[in-house]
Formats: structure tokens, C-alpha cells, sequence
């Protein structure tokens, strides 16, 4: 009986089956039988991811290659200059520099954040930002020679005084590590040093060029571009206070602090545009580079106890956690509004 039916049910071909395949809801039609759905259209929201992504391959790619080229000059330098460094001055001396020098541009990439937020508060034009850049680098170069010779003329004078830098690094350790994405400040409007100079300083609504100075209703004053440069100019004597006592966790010698110092900030300018691009990505860098001022301000402390930790082991476990922190932020880079 039940092959009988089996037999009826598959003798009806065509239409017939389609008809009872519709009478019948239980029944299965197959995919031979069913006609063909007709194309559906993208949505906007489809399209707009579509011409997103051409963009990206057209236009980003090769940006991105170019400013990471001129990044990758700028830090070919440095690495030549220490291997001179190695080579004239010792094994000791080479260490030390490497150290430094990798600790210093760790602190500067994390810092380049804060000078992207500045430009993009203030909507300064990107033909316009380097020159910004050129005239703050060369003023942060002259500013930290002097905070580098003041800083070891006084710990030389007061060695106790390191016990502060220690403190200084471990503070901005925790501030680092316990503090979120969403705690960075974007109003700038509230910020102390904008604030400062602007009580200070008179300044046009407008961008005249890439003037400093313009004159409007026939009085001279200041364009909104002398207040970027004095903003990321007094940024950056902030961000000292924490890079110079990093580096002094490693040595004390003043050429080594400051040549470490001045190849990361000679760097910035090159590194600004690759990062402004593409290192935003890297969600847990300023995590990596919290751990990296917790260790520099124990060393520092250890150090002081009489615990010597070996230059070599400071520049390993450095390199490491910068390491692992770019590993972590390249295998889970987050969703697209994280990097944003």
C-alpha cells in the first residue's frame, strides 16, 4: 500500500506536482520545481559599504604605504645612529640607547593621539597641520635639552629625587591602565592648557593660510593655527614629564637621554601621517605603554634600594610588552566604531 502511494505521488510530474505540493502544506517541493527568485537589489547601506571598500583599495592602500614608508626612514635612522652608538661607545652605551630610544617613541606614538585630537577639535586643515609639526618638533627639541641637563643636574645634586620620578611614572602607569576609550577628553573646550592660552592670547575666528598672524577689523591677532602650535607646544612639554624620567630609569648620561629623545620627536612628523591612518587600530597600545612606565618606575625604585636591574633585561622586557601589545591589538583589532 505504502509503495503504491509512493508510485501515485511520483507520477504526477510538472505542474500536477507543484499544485499538490501547494495543497498539500506538509509536503516538500524540491528546488527543481520551485521557480527561480528573482535578483534582489543592494540597499543604500550595502552600496555605501561597497564604494567604502573600493576607496579604501584606490586610495588608502597606497597612502598608507607612502606615510608608512616615511615612517620606516625615520626609525632606520635611529637604529643606524645607535649601532654607531654600539659600535664607538660600547655594548653598555648601545643598550642604553636602544632602551631609551624605544621608550621614547613608544610614549611619543601614544602621544601623537592627543595631537590628532587637537587638529580634528579645531578642524585644521590637513595642508596646514605639518606645518605645525615642523615648528613644535623643533621647539620640543630645544625645550627637553633643557629639561635633560636641569634633570641631571639635580639628580646628580639630589639623588632622593628619583624617588619622585618613580612616582610620577607609576601614577601615569595607573591612570593608563584603569582608564577607558571613552575618558578621552574631546571637548578641548575644557582643557587647562587651551584655556591658558587663550586668556592670553587674542585670536581670529578664521584660518588666514597657514599664517600665525592676521589682521581683523584692522587690529593683529593671532590665527586659530598659532593656538594649535601653542596647544601641541605645551602638550608636549607635559608629556616630558613623563618620557624624561622614563629615560632616566635607564641611564643618566645626557647624551644618551637626549639623542634617544630627539630621534623619537625628529620621528613624529614622519609617523603622524602613518599613524593618523592606520595606528588608531592598535587598541591596546597605551595599555602596553602603561605597563612600560609600571616596570620603568619599579626599576627606578628597585634601583634606589640597591637592586640593579640589567640594561639589557630593561630593553627585553620592553620590547616585549610594546610586543605583545601590538601582537594583541593586530589578532583582535575590534569592531570598526572601536577604531574610530
Amino acid at each position: 500500500m505504502l509503495l503504491q502511494r509512493q508510485r501515485h505521488n511520483t507520477a504526477r510530474p510538472g505542474l500536477a506536482g507543484a499544485v499538490h505540493a501547494q495543497t498539500r502544506p506538509d509536503a516538500l517541493a524540491s528546488r527543481d520545481d520551485l521557480p527561480p527568485s528573482p535578483p534582489s537589489l543592494p540597499t543604500p547601506e550595502e552600496e555605501a559599504t561597497v564604494i567604502e571598500e573600493i576607496d579604501f583599495l584606490e586610495v588608502k592602500e597606497p597612502i598608507v604605504e607612502e606615510r608608512a614608508e616615511g615612517a620606516a626612514a625615520t626609525v632606520i635612522a635611529a637604529l643606524v645612529f645607535g649601532a654607531g652608538v654600539w659600535g664607538v661607545l660600547g655594548e653598555q652605551k648601545g643598550a642604553e640607547f636602544f632602551a631609551g630610544y624605544l621608550l621614547e617613541q613608544s610614549l611619543s606614538v601614544d602621544n601623537l593621539f592627543v595631537f590628532i585630537l587637537v587638529f580634528k577639535y579645531f578642524k585644521t586643515p590637513v595642508e596646514y597641520q605639518s606645518k605645525v609639526l615642523t615648528y613644535g618638533i623643533a621647539t620640543a627639541a630645544v625645550l627637553r635639552l633643557v629639561l635633560i641637563v636641569v634633570g641631571v643636574d639635580i639628580v646628580e645634586r639630589f639623588e632622593p629625587v628619583l624617588l619622585l620620578f618613580a612616582a610620577i611614572l607609576l601614577v601615569s602607569s595607573f591612570k593608563l591602565l584603569l582608564g577607558s576609550e571613552d575618558d578621552e577628553e574631546e571637548d578641548l573646550s575644557e582643557n587647562k592648557i587651551v584655556q591658558f592660552v587663550r586668556s592670553i592670547v587674542t585670536f581670529s575666528d578664521a584660518y588666514d593660510g597657514d599664517k600665525f598672524f592676521t589682521v581683523q577689523n584692522g587690529v593683529r591677532v593671532a590665527t586659530p593655527l598659532l593656538l594649535v602650535l601653542l596647544v601641541v607646544e605645551l602638550s608636549d612639554v607635559v608629556f616630558a614629564v613623563d618620557s624624561i624620567p622614563a629615560v632616566f630609569g635607564v641611564t643618566l648620561d645626557p647624551f644618551i637621554v637626549y639623542s634617544s629623545n630627539i630621534f623619537a620627536i625628529l620621528s613624529l612628523r614622519g609617523l603622524y601621517s602613518f599613524v593618523s591612518t592606520v595606528m588608531k587600530e592598535l587598541r591596546f597600545l597605551d595599555k602596553a605603554v602603561a605597563l612600560v612606565l609600571g616596570f620603568v618606575g619599579g626599576k627606578i625604585l628597585a634601583d634606589f634600594v640597591g637592586y640593579h636591574v640589567p640594561t639589557e633585561w630593561s630593553l627585553g622586557i620592553v620590547a616585549s610588552i610594546l610586543g605583545v601589545g601590538v601582537g594583541a591589538s593586530l589578532l583582535s583589532p575590534g569592531t570598526k566604531a572601536d577604531a574610530e
